[in-house]
């Protein structure tokens, strides 16, 4: 055999692992929702396109897909819409900073101390139980149609999950832990800081998940009682407009935007909460 023919000779690859292809086809089985959630998205999709078409639905009830695809991608190509979208994206971000920051200081002293929590957690439920929904014109009375009532109501409506998760996860440190760090003279803040915190970081990203989806809620509730931009306006000016594919798309993007802020949110937790992924603490 010549040496050219050994050079040009194809040098076969690794043979295929049958373990990682068996790891391959358990994880399918195990994780059925790899491949259910894109399948019922195109079942539901399909169904609904074609549905309509047949029925002959008419669009101002209820649109077709492409339709709605169409009028995403015409507000997409629009610099107003991003001018919107920026509007509710800065209230949300600021409101649930806010909210977050106050339930975590608010949480952590409450439940360091019996009298406090004895004392605030009545008011605190009871101005809990009223609709934050029926606080939006008050809001936009007492700060005005611009950006600062609807950071304010994005902050109240996030902050009440973030407490919540924030003093039951500080209760749910192991007590023997504590005990074994009193007795060997440990003070509260070390306790605080290497028991009570890891323990209730779970809750807290919980809370994270369930705060950042009702800040941009927040914010768009305060566009709808009085605002002159952002994604809760232009859902009332479509409205208006009997354009229900453009308020479709309009709901399309929100939605979108709560995933990504889901999934952010989650994978700073796989990343600082990395030991509590099976805790079964339920976020949104």
């Amino acid at each position: 055999m010549a040496a050219t023919d050994v050079l040009n000779k194809p040098v076969p690859g690794p043979a295929p692992d049958p373990k990682a292809t068996r790891r391959r086809r358990v994880d399918l089985r195990e994780r059925p929702q790899i491949w259910l959630v894109p399948t019922v998205f195109v079942v539901v999709v399909l169904a609904w396109e074609y549905g309509t078409r047949l029925l002959d639905v008419d669009e101002y009830v209820l649109p077709r897909p492409s339709q709605i695809v169409e009028a995403l991608h015409r507000q997409l190509t629009d610099d107003q819409f991003w001018g919107h979208f920026w509007v509710t994206t800065q209230e949300a971000l600021l409101g649930f900073a806010i909210g977050v920051g106050a339930a975590v200081l608010l949480g952590a002293f409450i439940s360091q101390i019996r009298v406090v929590e004895a004392t605030l957690m009545p008011y605190i439920v009871a101005f809990q139980t009223v609709p934050k929904v029926a606080l939006a014109p008050l809001f936009v009375l007492w700060f005005g149609f611009g950006l600062s009532s609807k950071v304010v109501m994005a902050a109240v409506i996030s902050f009440f999950p973030m407490l919540v998760n924030v003093i039951e996860g500080l209760r749910a440190a192991d007590a023997d832990r504590i005990q074994m760090l009193t007795v060997f003279g440990a003070s509260r803040a070390q306790i605080f800081r290497m028991v009570r915190l890891p323990s209730a970081l779970p809750f807290i990203f919980a809370g994270l998940d369930i705060g950042i989806v009702f800040a941009i809620l927040g914010a768009v509730v305060g566009e709808f009682i009085g605002a002159k931009e952002g994604l809760g306006y232009l859902l009332l000016q479509t409205n208006y407009n009997f354009d229900i594919a453009g308020m479709f798309a309009v709901l399309v993007v929100l939605s979108v935007m709560g995933l990504l802020a889901h999934f952010v949110i989650r994978l700073l937790q796989r990343r600082l909460a990395f030991w509590a992924e099976d805790t079964k603490v339920i976020g949104a």
